[in-house]
């Protein structure tokens, strides 16, 4: 058991559940304090999630509704923690992922390309959107975090005004991939049908699951991503052993970039939503990732279980009842429990200073035990 509790992948899920629990606990707190009638069924409504309908194909396509979804928020959630592994926050992976979303849209709506080359321009132009960052940290040492708040509004901006050009002519919205753009859809190649025949959903969400394995496989079994760890935890010595830091510090941020780039052009190639080229905020789906991407104890396989539970949270949210709360309460509730997955390493640090302290305890009581021994001898 004490081995088990100092295995880290054990403490983070141990931290992931509390924190969870808690978020569950206050968002049923808040719902108390507004309508304590409804408060029960609400939080119950935002757990069940697709479990809301009775009819099992309906429960089937709303699941699918969930996972297409969950896959932009993991490529993002991927980012985030790809960057942080080698001592890099990228907030501005929110930014990133609106430009893979514009590029993508208008290589779909104004070139009619096809979906792999609109997936991979996405990729390509997450990866130079990032690479300013990583240039302006590794040459001018400015903080990436700086630098990415401020290309996160340039990025939007900049995707409204392009976007404009496909949109519809009554309406903020982009035009419907479907009778416009039919060969940039991302195919299902079938698990429409494992999904009620969910038409969004798509080889987008099994893709999202493959890269999550090959970063984790990056990250921990080669030679590169030996470098950029070693970078990130000290760029001096890193230069010192003949590694090239600024390179690896550019090649970070560009891989980043493209990862939530790629989560761009994942949700919007299904169709399932449009662009709005008025919205005025920066999508929170970026924001999202930093959230999933701690809850997973930034490890690659539990950002994909910690990407789904939060869509799932957020997509159950839908189901509260509106006659008795305000439409923001599904968010609301959302926002607490993202809020508290912050807390994962403050739990862990928790965990980690109880098992030492008894450690400790134990070792003294020994010493104790065998001074007064040798004492009566």
């Amino acid at each position: 058991m004490k081995k088990l509790l100092k295995s880290d992948g054990f403490q983070t899920l141990i931290a992931s559940l509390l924190c969870v629990i808690v978020g569950l606990f206050l968002g049923f707190v808040v719902l108390l304090f507004i309508n304590p009638s409804g408060a029960a069924s609400s939080i119950i409504e935002v757990i069940k999630n697709f479990m809301h309908f009775s009819v099992g194909k309906l429960r089937i396509k709303n699941l699918g509704n969930t996972l297409v979804k969950t896959s932009p928020l993991l490529m993002c959630s991927l980012s985030v923690l790809f960057a942080y592994k080698v001592g890099l926050f990228n907030i501005g992976a929110a930014g990133q992922y609106v430009v893979g979303s514009a590029v993508s849209l208008y290589a779909a709506l104004a070139w009619h390309l096809n979906w792999a080359l609109c997936v991979l321009l996405a990729f390509v132009a997450g990866a130079v959107y990032a690479a300013i960052v990583g240039l302006l940290k590794a040459y001018c040492n400015v903080n990436e975090v700086i630098s990415g708040i401020m290309l996160n509004w340039i990025a939007l901006y900049g995707a409204n005004t392009v976007l404009t050009g496909v949109k519809e002519p009554t309406s903020p919205y982009t035009l419907h991939l479907v009778g416009h753009a039919e060969s940039s859809l991302i195919p299902s190649l079938g698990l429409d049908k494992l999904f009620s025949n969910n038409t969004y959903v798509t080889i987008a969400v099994p893709l999202s699951v493959l890269i999550a394995v090959l970063i984790l496989v990056l990250l921990n079994k080669t030679k590169l991503g030996y470098e950029l760890k070693a970078t990130g935890n000290n760029k001096n010595a890193a230069k010192y052993a003949g590694m090239a830091e600024k390179r690896n510090i550019i090649l970070t941020l560009m891989i980043s970039g493209a990862l939530a780039a790629l989560g761009g052009a994942f949700l919007y190639l299904t169709d399932y939503e449009q662009w709005s080229c008025s919205q005025s905020s920066v999508p929170g789906m970026g924001f999202n990732g930093i959230a999933a991407a701690f809850l997973g104890g930034l490890n690659p396989i539990g950002a994909v279980l910690s990407s789904y539970f939060i869509q799932h949270i957020t997509n159950g949210g839908a189901y509260v009842d509106l006659t008795k709360y305000s439409s923001q309460i599904s968010d609301l509730i959302s926002s607490i429990i993202i809020y508290l997955c912050g807390f994962v390493f403050f739990l862990k640090y928790a965990i980690n200073s109880h098992l030492m302290k008894s450690e400790e305890k134990r070792a003294q009581q020994a010493l104790k035990a065998a001074a007064e021994k040798g004492g009566k001898e």
